[in-house]
């Protein structure tokens, strides 16, 4: 098996994979949060604002989303063909809200009737919360395993059974760190009664992550299979959660002090050291199975060929660099307060 520095390409890969949809819980979080805080502004103008605080970025972010489920398709075709015949219905539900939640920012502000507004409102509202919620559902039941047999074939149930409890206490989690992370960004974006409202909401956003958090931790302790073990094979990575727990701690302390840039960091390095868990827990296991562990996907048996994967991997080596470079410049110039014209939504 070829490697690079020492590792091998499946673990390269799934590395990649792995911070790219980092940086789209990290950067597209925010924006799903602002948006499931929407109703709770209660004036039109409040409403605008918050849209346009993310008007310029929602669409960049999902580069990313774009880009992870490309090279997750690209890299582990067996467990994109997987996950999708498991998860079918979550995402068919979650491209659905993609389309809708892009759908109400543009066409919210393009007619002045009060009904129209009050549609694309509601629209906008659910589809960000639904969406946040789905996403951590999907990673719920990842971290359960599926009921995979021979040939990774899926027998477990197509309707509802993506509803488990552990998947339900992870949509929430997800949900919450979400609407954390909106918040935060909102209030570096915004003045006024507007940043009041949002110091306010921020309070209570925080106290639901907290709780949620801290029962789902205990639950994947207690229930969740061989988490415990992963940490007595290797009791270095113990720092993750050690890490994790002092970010969430840090948090409250930073807006107390008004020091948003600093919080929206650490409201980032919390789903960064979660995502991190989650990769440490799983490996090198990306589907496990539920009937039987010989039958789990895994980053050997779901992986391309040696040579597509050092290709890849060329192509990453220059692209990444361009795509941290854009990214720089784009939120270097939307920098600063909202301001509201007649090119905003």
């Amino acid at each position: 098996m070829e490697t690079f520095l020492g590792i091998d390409y499946p673990t390269l890969w799934y590395l990649v994979v792995g911070l790219l949809f980092s940086g789209y819980a990290i950067l597209e979080g925010f924006d799903y949060g602002a948006g499931a805080w929407h109703l709770f502004f209660r004036k039109d103008l409040s409403r605008r604002i918050a849209i346009n605080a993310i008007g310029p970025l929602w669409d960049a972010n999902q580069v990313w989303l774009i880009i992870g489920g490309g090279a997750l398709f690209a890299g582990f075709p067996v467990m994109y063909a997987t996950m999708l015949s498991a998860m079918y219905i979550p995402f068919m539900l979650f491209l659905m809200l993609l389309v809708l939640r892009s759908a109400a920012i543009k066409f919210r502000s393009s007619e002045e009737m009060l009904w129209w507004r009050k549609m694309w409102d509601i629209v906008y509202f659910v589809s960000n919360t639904l969406i946040g919620f789905l996403l951590g559902v999907v990673l719920g039941n990842i971290l359960q395993g599926f009921e995979l047999h021979n040939n990774f074939e899926y027998k477990g149930g197509i309707f509802f059974t993506f509803l488990n409890p552990y998947a339900l206490m992870t949509g929430l989690t997800t949900l919450s760190i979400f609407m954390t992370q909106g918040a935060i960004f909102l209030l570096l974006k915004t003045e006024g009664k507007l940043h009041d409202r949002l110091s306010y909401l921020l309070k209570k956003g925080m106290v639901f992550f907290i709780i949620s958090f801290a029962m789902t931790s205990l639950y994947t302790l207690i229930f969740i299979h061989g988490v415990t073990d992963k940490f007595k094979e290797q009791p270095l990575f113990f720092v993750l959660p050690v890490l994790a727990f002092l970010a969430v701690a840090n948090v409250p302390r930073l807006v107390s002090k008004k020091r948003y840039s600093h919080a929206l960091v650490f409201s980032s390095l919390i789903m960064a050291f979660l995502l991190m868990l989650v990769a440490f827990q799983l490996y090198p296991v990306l589907i496990p199975s539920t009937i039987d562990p010989e039958y789990s996907v895994t980053i050997y048996n779901a992986a391309s060929s040696q040579k597509s994967l050092g290709i890849m991997l060329t192509i990453v080596l220059i692209g990444a660099p361009l795509l941290a470079g854009y990214f720089l410049f784009l939120y270097k110039t939307f920098n600063g307060k909202v301001k509201l014209d007649d090119t905003s939504y």
